[in-house]
């Protein structure tokens, strides 16, 4: 899963120059390896998402070992799209929306909550305007069949930690059951995020019908992109 400067580069559609110019200012996350740079794609990706840099839609075309990706629509669909979800700070509102998650009942939802929050204190998941992506570090063995985003409009807004200060009111909570389906979904977030039609879908807590609508969209801008096809 390592990146070289050359793949990072790519994947964030910027010169080579200005990946080592971060590295020097201290702000990408990067592994000194051989006398080489080395980047570690979840964190490259949670990273742009974070600072409002596009991915390539490049990352889209990546193998999935012979099963097609899953859509941010689909995805949604199996996570759910849930209004004026209760807590009162940070923790309580991770545990309300893992509540909310449709997951197999032999899924322990503590256990869930506990590798959510693990990964919140790495760092926060807040992307700004408002909105945070929880999940965890890395997916682990849940039982869970396909890639899910469980979509909560909370009731007020919260404290997370965003770097542009904004309490976060919008959560999209992902567990994926394999890595590059994390990634994917991820990716898929991130160019969400980018598209104007569908942030303001979202700012505005519209109706589930516009935002799957809206993910849709998304779906289709990704798969008429030269790179995914």
């Amino acid at each position: 899963m390592e990146l070289s400067v050359r793949d990072s580069a790519r994947i964030l559609n910027v010169s080579e120059k200005t990946i080592y110019r971060w590295i020097k200012q201290g702000t990408l996350p990067a592994y000194r390896v051989n006398e080489q740079y080395r980047f570690n794609r979840a964190e490259l990706l949670e990273w742009a998402t974070s600072r409002r840099v596009n991915v390539s839609a490049e990352i889209f075309a990546e193998p999935q070992n012979g099963h097609a990706p899953v859509g941010l629509a689909e995805a949604i669909l199996a996570g759910g799209i849930y209004y004026r979800v209760a807590g009162k700070e940070k923790t309580a509102s991770l545990r309300s929306a893992v509540d909310l998650m449709p997951l197999p009942q032999e899924v322990d939802r503590d256990f869930v909550l506990q590798v959510i929050l693990a990964r919140e204190s790495l760092g926060s998941t807040a992307v700004g305007n408002g909105i945070a992506l929880p999940h965890v570090r890395n997916p682990v063995v849940m039982h869970v069949p396909r890639p899910m985003v469980t979509l909560c409009f909370l009731e007020q807004p919260v404290a997370f930690g965003a770097l542009d200060g904004q309490p976060v009111h919008t959560l999209f909570t992902m567990l994926s059951p394999t890595v590059r389906a994390h990634l994917q979904m991820l990716a898929r977030l991130s160019f969400a995020l980018h598209q104007p039609e569908f942030t303001e879908v979202i700012s505005r807590h519209g109706s589930r019908e516009e935002i799957l609508k809206a993910c849709e969209a998304v779906d289709r801008r990704i798969l008429a992109s030269p790179s995914a096809a």
